[in-house]
């Protein structure tokens, strides 16, 4: 187990090193979310409230935002042909799965932290006492996104058709996901209390624990594939 963990984490942290010095994927995302958030407020009815729509328009940037960096999740295993090193070398498939999706999620929640603040900032959106239970929404709804685009982002990264094939794969299976998270935001967002968004958290916690145990368990076979 001890060996599990160290696999997953030297995975981990290869990733975030990479990331940290080339900033590619974070910077996109980022600049793609604030661009989606730009066009939103000049496209808006000036006589539609904003807040009465916050929670669909946060969820479909962190999607898309989310989808484009899933895209490049594998992008230099695949360029520099470093996935055949990886599956020749003894490395557990679970902990290089993991290692992987712990990589992206903090990558993913680095974005989140900035899609938040700008929707607050062009829409006045107040986080004050939704804030706890938003962040409850965001971390729970994100594990299971990344678990399933981790497992895609492998499944594309050798394809012709590469990172244009993942939204048609994993937009589908995200869906509940979206409908739960943005239903329990915009409710937060609305001055709702959090007991009123209790189901929605139980539903996206039951898909983190699927969408991880299966993704975990077929991650070796999509690899070998």
């Amino acid at each position: 187990m001890r060996s599990f963990f160290a696999q997953m984490w030297a995975v981990a942290r290869k990733d975030l090193l990479l990331e940290a010095r080339s900033r590619e994927r974070v910077v996109s995302m980022a600049t793609f979310a604030v661009l989606v958030a730009v066009v939103f407020s000049f496209a808006l009815d000036p006589a539609v409230r904003a807040r009465s729509i916050a929670g669909a328009m946060i969820w479909v940037t962190i999607l898309f935002a989310g989808t484009l960096g899933m895209g490049r999740a594998f992008a230099l295993e695949r360029e520099a042909d470093a996935l055949t090193g990886i599956l020749v070398s003894p490395v557990d498939r679970g902990a290089l799965f993991l290692g992987k999706w712990i990589a992206n999620l903090l990558v993913v929640l680095a974005v989140e932290a900035v899609i938040f603040p700008v929707y607050g900032l062009f829409f006045g959106l107040p986080y004050g006492r939704a804030l706890p239970g938003l962040v409850a929404v965001v971390v729970l709804a994100t594990l299971g996104f990344i678990a399933l685009g981790t497992l895609f982002g492998a499944v594309v990264a050798h394809t012709r058709l590469g990172e244009t094939l993942l939204p048609v794969l994993l937009l589908p299976l995200l869906i509940p996901v979206v409908i739960f998270a943005a239903s329990a935001t915009q409710r937060l967002l609305a001055g709702r209390p959090i007991d009123e968004i209790s189901s929605q958290l139980r539903m996206l916690a039951a898909f983190d624990l699927v969408f991880l145990f299966v993704c975990t368990a077929i991650f070796g076979a999509v690899l070998e594939e």
